[in-house]
C-alpha cells in the first residue's frame, strides 16, 4: 500500500511540474498536452532563448566595434543601406555588398554532402543590420520568421501588414520582450501568389525595421523642438 501511495505522490508531483513548465513555455512550442510535447517544447524554447542571447552578445560586440572600441554606442543606430546589410543562409555573415545568392560550396569529393549543403542554404536565410536581426526559415508548408530588434511603436502591426501584402498569412505570432529588446516569432502560411524566396522575405522584413527607426529618429528632433517651444512659452507667461 505504501508503494502505491509513493507512486501516486510521484505522479501528482510530476503533473504539477508539467503544469508549471507548460505555463512558462509559449503555446507556439507546445503542439499537444502530453508529457513528451511539453518537455520537447520547453527544450526548443530554451534553445531559442540561447540563440537570442548569442545574437544579443554578437550585436553588442558589433556596436562596440563600430563605436571605435570605446564600449559606447548611439541609442538609435543609423540604419545601413542594402549594400551594407549582412546576408547569410546558414547563420554566418558575409562581406558587405555580397550577393544573397548562396555561393557554391568548396569542392568536395562527396557530391551528396555538397547537394545537402545547398539544400540547407535554400531553406533558410538571415538579413542582419545594426537595426534588427531577421531570420526566415522554411518548415514544411510554412515559414518560420524571427526578428530581434529594439522596441519601437507599431513594429508588429507594420510587419503583419507587409506580410499580408506579400501573400503570407500569419498563423501565429509570439512576442517576447527583454528590457528594450523585442523578439517576434511568426509562423506564416505561404499563399499561392507568393513568389518570394526566403532571402527576399528576410530583406523585405529588414526594411520595415529600417523605416521604423528612420521615422523614430526624425520624430525625436521634432519632439525636442516642441518641448523647447513649450518651455519658452511658459517662461514668457
Amino acid at each position: 500500500m505504501s508503494h502505491i501511495a509513493v507512486e501516486r505522490n510521484r505522479r501528482r508531483q510530476m503533473n504539477e511540474n508539467l503544469k508549471v513548465l507548460r505555463s512558462l513555455t509559449p503555446a507556439l512550442y507546445i503542439k499537444r498536452g502530453d508529457q513528451a510535447s511539453i518537455i520537447g517544447g520547453a527544450i526548443d524554447f530554451i534553445r531559442e532563448l540561447q540563440q537570442v542571447l548569442e545574437s544579443l552578445e554578437a550585436r553588442k560586440k558589433r556596436r562596440s566595434t563600430g563605436s571605435g572600441g570605446h564600449g559606447c554606442f548611439s541609442p538609435s543606430p543609423t540604419p545601413s543601406p542594402r549594400s551594407h546589410l549582412v546576408f547569410s543562409a546558414s547563420g554566418g555573415s558575409s562581406s558587405a555588398g555580397s550577393s544573397i545568392t548562396p555561393s557554391p560550396p568548396v569542392a568536395n569529393n562527396n557530391k551528396a554532402s555538397s547537394s545537402a549543403l545547398l539544400a540547407v542554404k535554400e531553406l533558410a536565410a538571415c538579413c542582419n543590420s545594426p537595426v534588427a536581426d531577421v531570420e526566415a526559415r522554411i518548415s514544411g508548408a510554412n515559414v518560420l520568421l524571427r526578428t530581434l530588434s529594439r522596441r519601437a511603436p507599431g513594429q508588429a502591426a507594420r510587419v503583419v501588414a507587409v506580410l499580408e501584402a506579400l501573400h503570407l498569412e500569419v498563423l501565429h505570432l509570439n512576442i517576447s520582450t527583454m528590457e528594450d529588446t523585442v523578439l517576434h516569432s511568426f509562423v506564416l502560411k505561404i499563399g499561392l501568389e507568393c513568389q518570394l524566396s526566403v532571402e527576399d522575405l528576410a530583406y523585405e522584413v529588414q526594411q520595415i525595421f529600417v523605416c521604423c527607426f528612420q521615422e523614430q529618429e526624425q520624430e525625436q528632433p521634432d519632439q525636442l523642438l516642441l518641448q523647447e517651444n513649450l518651455m519658452y512659452s511658459a517662461m514668457a507667461i
